[in-house]
């Protein structure tokens, strides 16, 4: 019973929040720019990140000091603290005055030092079918420190459209909720939940039914990317670490792979990584002629398809489980490249039309 007025508390909260941040963005005008990347018109705020963070944040103080978890005291857990602090406050100040891409990559940067200082990192990586494990050795630095500022980057540029950050962020929280819970870390289990339900209450007012109020922004992006980024090294057992990854990436395989796709633009047409265009996987939907709401429909039921899938895999492991990672991750890759080749037909038929305008 408690548990469940915990969570729905978190949910609360976070509604709450979300609706003093909405009068306080309008009254002071904090509202998002648009630029190349933004699909949205008018003037909607853009610190609903503080909304989450609050509900999540309180919440799980409230339910240590009525001791219903007993939280052991982990003296590095602090370096995550204060990593999570920096990036939140860097992506808020930059949601109230934009930062240079390069000034926001340092700061990230910074966290993913300060993360492995307190020494969590990779240290091994191993998939149960195969029953052996992957040893990183020194590697576990630089791959940890890529992995942490890749996933915070990965999840706020898939935040484009309305609703899409959150419910991807959503869904994936399942999962890991569920795999915490079945591996006996109960607590990391329940702050995953209060997690989920603090992004209920902001989307709310960020889905786009029939249009967003508030928009998530660079604070509720980045730290949830930050997030995402450190939930594979919290761990209570070495197996945790060691299922959790390729989990992990098969399950944010649609943030990643755009990622992806993006930096290989911007590499092959030699501009800054920083770039912002309108080419990410929502764009591209887009393109297509789907509406922003039908995109996000679309994509929200391909993250549910990976959330099932992996979360069953999670439980099952073994072979069955290599299996339904496999069709998982080959689903999006299927489904990336349809897009791109269906967007280029499409732009060069509209190429064609412009050049032929006598066969419209």
């Amino acid at each position: 019973m408690l548990n469940a007025f915990i969570v729905l508390f978190a949910f609360i909260l976070s509604y709450i929040s979300i609706l003093l941040v909405i009068k306080f963005s309008q009254r002071y005008g904090l509202y998002d720019t648009i630029d190349e990347r933004k699909v949205h018109s008018g003037n909607v705020p853009r610190l609903g990140g503080l909304g989450v963070i609050i509900g999540f944040t309180v919440t799980i103080v409230l339910s240590i000091c009525i001791k219903y978890y007993k939280v052991p005291y982990i003296s590095n857990i602090w370096f995550l603290v204060g990593a999570g602090i920096l990036i939140f406050w860097m992506g808020v100040w930059d949601d109230i005055k934009p930062w240079k891409a390069k000034y926001k990559l340092a700061v990230q940067c910074t966290a993913a030092i300060i993360v492995l200082a307190g020494n969590f990192k990779f240290t091994f990586i191993s998939f149960s079918p195969f029953s052996s494990y992957l040893k990183l050795g020194w590697f576990a630095y630089p791959f940890t420190f890529i992995w942490i500022v890749g996933i915070i980057n990965a999840i706020n540029l898939i935040d484009g459209i309305d609703g899409l950050s959150g419910s991807i962020t959503f869904l994936s929280l399942l999962m890991y909720t569920v795999l915490f819970y079945f591996y006996d870390n109960k607590i990391t289990s329940f702050f995953c939940l209060i997690l989920m339900c603090s992004i209920a209450g902001f989307l709310v007012f960020n889905l786009p039914f029939p249009r967003a109020k508030i928009f998530l922004g660079d604070g509720g992006s980045q730290f949830l990317g930050f997030t995402f980024g450190v939930l594979p090294l919290m761990k209570t057992t070495s197996s945790i670490e060691a299922i959790t990854f390729p989990y992990t990436f098969v399950l944010l395989s649609i943030p990643i792979l755009d990622t992806f796709a993006a930096i290989w633009r911007r590499a092959r047409e030699h501009k800054p990584l920083g770039t912002p265009d309108k080419l990410h996987i929502h764009h591209k939907l887009m393109l297509l002629g789907f509406s922003s709401r039908e995109t996000l429909v679309i994509l929200i039921c391909i993250q549910l398809f990976l959330t099932i899938l992996v979360t069953v895999a999670s439980v099952l492991r073994g072979i069955i489980a290599f299996v339904l990672l496999l069709l998982a991750f080959s689903t999006v890759i299927l489904f990336f490249t349809f897009i791109h080749y269906a967007k280029e037909r499409k732009l060069q038929l509209l190429q064609e039309s412009e050049d032929n305008p006598e066969n419209i």
